[in-house]
């Protein structure tokens, strides 16, 4: 208590030639609070300080957003417009020369026009990230649609969110991403949470976290390493990689068959459940335990802890979602809340720690390949006709629907997609199978990169357009809560970098397109507009005004009006979004990974995060001190393991899989099952785990299976790393 009055008197004080720019930060879901220091000689950002009047963290930073202000001045952003001239350096940071901003626009607008001639509209591709503002999100697919009317657009939530979504949709008929808000957390009585390293991905949620047991509640951790989370777990389920679904089965046979289920809930508010009771029968803890590697013990005793639990949340991430059949593995953990009726109240439900600084609005507003602003369907009439009334486009002019992420490269390869627009993402680290993916970005025609740094999805471009960091503009964003919360600008952008909804404006104009665009003068022009075009959808966020989110520090939508202070809870009148108004229980039966340990490749790979990098790493390797905390990727292995190998510990060894190699250092440790290797996924070029991932793809959400595929470690000549 005195530290945190402490922080606070520090927080109150008046610093000389500075001001305080209150927002959040621009990393992870958890959008922590914090106020941006600001000296008002030069006008920059020169520090960072906690806010502890944010709700949800409480003056609480990881060492990333301690760090993230040094990204906006950092001595590696862009600051003017690239043209490359030498197309044969493509993959490489050479051959481009500074240009201006109209002679990157007028190439841009000639190439675009000139595909699209010779090859059709659908010739050109948008793939876009949601670490931007729904803002921007939002007009990115307005841009796509309107701009170049191609059908090709899709986001890099496929490679993180896409089967949370799915799976919600599915049992919910809505999708988001936390039933609850999170300061409801700390005080249920029962954390279960599956496929979630939240003490290094989410650090911000730890105290509500330990706070659960301090109150003599249980935390249940699914996990194949023993993570700082799963070593204060009160039970550690340590799977084999890729068999959530059997776990979750296992579970809720047993909940079903102890008499933990709330009959009347799932009499009166779902459907689904015989079916699946009869499905899950045969995953006694028996055979549940041979699919899982998990203890008989252990799976019975975390059912038994989850099912006279009062309260209870299931929470889970990329670990379980990441996977060929996430959408399943996501229904499956939900069932567990629906089944015993633990949803639709305070202190219970279900939620996803989201990856991404927007991974919820921004997957909400049109950037995926069938959706259109506030979850409609483009498949859907009446939903098009909505979103064209807003446009001002016929529903004719609308395009189809495209395809996902991964298939968009694969489209690339083929020459279907001749030119790209790539922003806010990148893909050369992040997707699956890097050695084709990078090979198809090769293979495009053109090429145009928006960004701040020069990532390693960049040097795959042709033009590559100075973006601002989130601290350069304004706009909202949805947290891992599904609460709308407000960005707030700090700093004018440097050199001559733009937001990226003034990039397409000003593209459109060129494109002939502008009188759909020209309207959008400032980032509050963008809101209204991206307000009202969500109006009527299941995201309705037509009543989050920027005024309502300062006042109550962010609105949890839906928000139908100006006079709906929003929707903390979800379900509380047990009516879900499905034409019934009931929730679906899936009957889901088990399919093991695609790929399973054989004589040649008998490892397991699973991939994931660490608590100093963020995604691919594009922006905090570039911080130093988080670059020397975390200098380089390593594999974890099992002692027995790699005594099997004869490997030492920080011995150098080749890691392959069927796809792809990298060398990496070896990290010897318990944490890890003996079958299992982890290695981390924030690092570029040779040193990217992906170039060994799978692009196995979850049939629904279209999700790569990052988390399980077969691998194999060779010993190399020299030993140690000097």
């Amino acid at each position: 208590m005195q530290r945190d009055k402490f922080f606070k008197e520090i927080e109150n004080l008046n610093h000389p030639n500075e001001k305080l720019i209150k927002t959040h930060c621009s990393y992870c879901g958890m959008q922590c609070g914090m106020n941006l220091r600001v000296n008002t000689v030069t006008n920059k950002i020169i520090g960072v300080e906690p806010r502890y009047d944010w709700p949800v963290t409480v003056g609480k930073m990881c060492p990333k957003g301690v760090t993230a202000y040094q990204q906006t001045n950092h001595k590696d952003r862009l600051l003017k417009p690239l043209i490359r001239e030498d197309a044969s350096l493509k993959g490489t940071k050479e051959g481009f020369r500074e240009a201006s901003w109209d002679e990157a626009y007028d190439l841009i607008a000639a190439k675009f026009k000139e595909m699209q001639g010779n090859y059709g509209k659908d010739s050109l591709a948008v793939f876009s990230g949601v670490s931007m503002t729904n803002e921007k999100c939002y007009l990115t697919g307005k841009f796509a649609r309107v701009a170049l009317g191609t059908r090709y657009i899709d986001y890099n939530g496929r490679f993180c969110m896409s089967s949370a979504a799915g799976g919600f949709l599915r049992s919910f008929g809505v999708d988001r991403g936390s039933t609850l808000p999170w300061t409801d957390i700390h005080e249920t009585d029962c954390l279960f949470i599956a496929g979630s390293n939240t003490a290094e991905c989410h650090p911000t949620s730890m105290f509500r976290v330990w706070a659960v047991q301090e109150r003599g509640g249980y935390l249940i951790v699914v996990d194949p390493r023993e993570t700082p989370l799963a070593r204060r777990a009160d039970i550690h389920l340590d799977l084999k990689p890729g068999t959530d679904l059997a776990l979750a089965n296992g579970i809720l046979n047993l909940l079903i068959q102890k008499g933990y289920a709330d009959e009347e809930f799932v009499n009166n508010h779902t459907n689904g459940f015989e079916e699946t009771k009869e499905l899950v029968k045969e995953f006694t803890p028996e055979y549940t335990s041979q699919l899982t590697g998990v203890s008989v013990e252990k799976i019975i005793k975390a059912a038994e802890i989850y099912g006279k639990a009062p309260n209870a949340v299931v929470m889970f991430a990329r670990g379980i979602e990441q996977q060929h059949k996430g959408v399943d593995n996501v229904s499956a953990y939900v069932n567990m809340a629906l089944v015993t009726g633990k949803i639709g109240r305070p202190k219970s439900g279900v939620a996803t720690f989201t990856g991404q600084g927007n991974g919820q609005g921004g997957r909400e507003h049109g950037q995926k390949s069938d959706l259109l602003p506030g979850y409609r369907k483009i498949t859907n009439p009446k939903h098009v006709q909505e979103v064209c009334a807003i446009w001002g486009i016929t529903p004719e002019e609308m395009p189809e629907p495209g395809v996902s992420a991964y298939e968009m490269f694969e489209l690339m390869e083929q020459k279907t997609i001749r030119g790209l627009y790539l922003l806010c993402s990148n893909p050369a680290v992040s997707a699956p199978n890097l050695n084709f993916v990078r090979n198809a970005m090769k293979n495009l025609d053109f090429m145009v990169c928006s960004d701040f740094y020069l990532s390693e999805s960049a040097e795959f471009a042709d033009v590559i357009l100075p973006a601002v960091t989130w601290s350069e503009d304004e706009g909202t964003v949805t947290n891992i809560e599904g609460r709308i919360i407000k960005i707030n600008k700090a700093q004018e952008p440097i050199g001559e970098s733009k937001p990226d909804w003034q990039i397409q404006v000003e593209l459109a104009e060129r494109l002939g397109k502008g009188k759909y665009f020209s309207h959008l003068k400032a980032a509050r022009d963008v809101a209204e507009e991206f307000r009202s075009a969500t109006k009527g959808g299941y995201a309705d966020y037509s009543g989050a005004t920027w005024e309502k989110i300062d006042k109550q520090d962010g609105v949890f939508w839906p928000c139908k009006s100006e006079d709906d202070p929003g929707t903390p809870h979800m379900f509380l009148d047990k009516k879900f979004y499905h034409p019934d108004g009931k929730a679906k229980i899936c009957a889901l039966p088990y399919r093991p990974p695609a790929e399973e340990p054989c004589e040649d490749y008998p490892l397991r790979l699973t991939t994931g995060r660490v608590v100093y990098h963020y995604l691919s790493g594009n922006q905090t390797r570039r911080i130093q001190f988080l670059h020397d905390m975390c200098p380089e990727p390593y594999v974890e292995v099992h002692p027995e393991t790699a005594k099997k190998y004869s490997i030492d510990h920080e011995e150098k060894v080749r890691l392959f899989t069927r796809r792809g190699e990298s060398i990496y250092k070896v990290k010897i440790t318990e944490a890890i099952r003996k079958d299992t290797v982890f290695v981390p996924y924030h690092f570029g070029h040779d040193e990217s785990i992906n170039l060994l991932t799978i692009a196995a793809l979850d049939p629904m959400s279209r999700m790569p299976e990052f988390k399980a595929c077969a691998a194999q470690i060779e010993k190399l000549e020299t030993k140690k790393v000097q």
